[in-house]
């Protein structure tokens, strides 16, 4: 019995551990931290043995393959003794690829992968295909293999996730976009951030597609340089095109095939430029899926969006609050700003990543009449705006930036959430910042 042993008690890993049981590995789970009470409940109804707090070496160095959670760096001492001996260390996605014969669609990018697959999942589902989505999102992909029988995948994809693959080979890949992002774990060189991207086409054939940004300077110059068998399938919001997706007119043309796609962008539900261009990501996607034209359509118009990713929470007293709690990165945070008609209360800060916030200042500039700092250390932000914004105020806690915002706006103003930074410091995770945020919203 091949041994698998999976480094992480989170989503990705008890998925894993669920499907390797399954596929009749001797599977031992192994995670530093506590294993949550839902996650152990799982591992102990499928009878499969962990430990928490620790990792027994002696347990671990035995394994044919190890799959580790995509949040454990390549570089800790345990990564690097495994493979010293050898031992193939993959990512969930990597292992749940072998067990399925699914259509997968892989997603990746900087900013707008979990709104663009969502998108893409909606139109499919509409388009009555038999679709799952996961990766980043909800259950486990692992865990879907296991247990369910999609014949297509969605999947959300981190430069994280990608480092540990060697066989997987989505059908269609879609890159949103590559801006500097988490370049604390790729030694602060961006080149390395974007190979990682890259690599969700390295195993792609003549016959996948790779749609891509054309406006996207990092993308441009590693096609330029590099070469992928993909069917290439740009999107612009600059220039037309022969093949792919542009706008002409403030109408959406996609032309992939005989069957044109000609819509108006303002029917589009979600609002701002890089919405357009996942909507677009998106459509072409399920129309290389044969999904008729007039559903992708409908389904542009009627899609929710994500949450935590500007999310209207409520009006209070004639004021918008606006949830962009996902916006971990500068990027994020510009595209935020940039959809903002009316003057606004940016709620910023967290955990930085190496931000350099020069960029947002045109934006900051225009658009925000007083800046709360939401983090435990804001010199970094208080330096580059204090001169900018005449209001600067730090507070320690999702309800004190609430009601610290509430009295700085007035009748009209937006209130924005946009940290522009990780949650580590002050919160869980950046859906714990944002729940908190809405829950403090509507106690005003």
């Amino acid at each position: 019995m091949k041994r698998l042993v999976i480094l992480g008690g989170g989503e990705s890993g008890v998925g894993t551990a669920i499907l390797g049981k399954q596929k009749g590995f001797d599977v031992f789970v192994s995670d530093k931290g506590e294993i949550s009470k839902k996650y152990k409940e799982v591992l102990l109804h499928h009878k499969i043995d962990f430990e928490e707090k620790n990792h027994t070496e002696s347990k671990i160095l035995n394994a044919a393959v190890v799959m580790k959670s995509p949040g454990i760096p390549d570089k800790v001492e345990l990564i690097l003794k495994l493979k010293e001996k050898s031992i193939p260390v993959i990512s969930e996605i990597e292992f749940a690829t072998e067990f399925t014969d699914a259509t997968i669609i892989g997603i990746t990018g900087s900013n707008g992968k979990t709104t663009t697959t969502l998108l893409t999942h909606h139109i499919l589902k509409n388009g009555g295909l038999n679709v799952g989505v996961a990766g980043n999102i909800g259950d486990s992909f692992a865990q879907q293999v296991a247990e369910k029988s999609y014949e297509n995948y969605v999947l959300e994809l981190s430069s994280f996730q990608l480092d540990g693959i060697e066989e997987f080979r989505p059908h269609i890949a879609i890159i949103t976009n590559i801006t500097p992002d988490h370049l604390d774990r790729y030694e602060y060189d961006f080149n390395k951030y974007i190979n990682s991207k890259f690599r969700i086409t390295k195993n792609q054939k003549a016959t996948d597609y790779l749609i891509y940004d054309a406006d996207d300077e990092a993308i441009n110059n590693w096609l330029s340089k590099n070469k992928t068998e993909a069917i290439l399938v740009p999107f612009s919001l600059e220039k037309e095109l022969e093949y792919g997706a542009f706008i002409k007119n403030n109408n959406i043309i996609i032309n992939l095939n005989k069957d044109k796609i000609n819509m108006p962008t303002s029917a589009l539900t979600l609002k701002g430029k890089h919405n357009t261009k996942n909507a677009m990501a998106a459509a072409m996607a399920a129309q290389l899926l044969k999904v008729r034209k007039q559903t992708i359509k409908e389904s542009l118009e009627d899609f929710e969006g994500a949450e935590h990713r500007l999310e209207n929470v409520a009006k209070v007293y004639g004021v918008e609050y606006i949830n962009d709690s996902k916006a971990t990165n500068i990027n994020a945070t510009f595209y935020a700003l940039e959809c903002m008609d009316k003057q606004t209360v940016w709620i910023v800060g967290g955990v930085d990543k190496g931000n350099d916030y020069n960029d947002l200042l045109p934006l900051v500039r225009e658009k925000v009449k007083a800046i709360v700092c939401l983090g435990l250390d804001n010199e970094k932000i208080i330096q580059t705006f204090g001169n900018v914004v005449d209001i600067v105020v730090e507070t320690a806690g999702a309800e004190e930036a609430v009601k610290v915002a509430h009295k700085l706006s007035e009748k009209g103003d937006a209130v924005l959430l946009s940290p522009a930074c990780a949650s580590f410091d002050l919160f869980e995770n950046y859906e714990d910042r944002g729940r908190q945020f809405k829950k403090a919203v509507r106690s005003l």
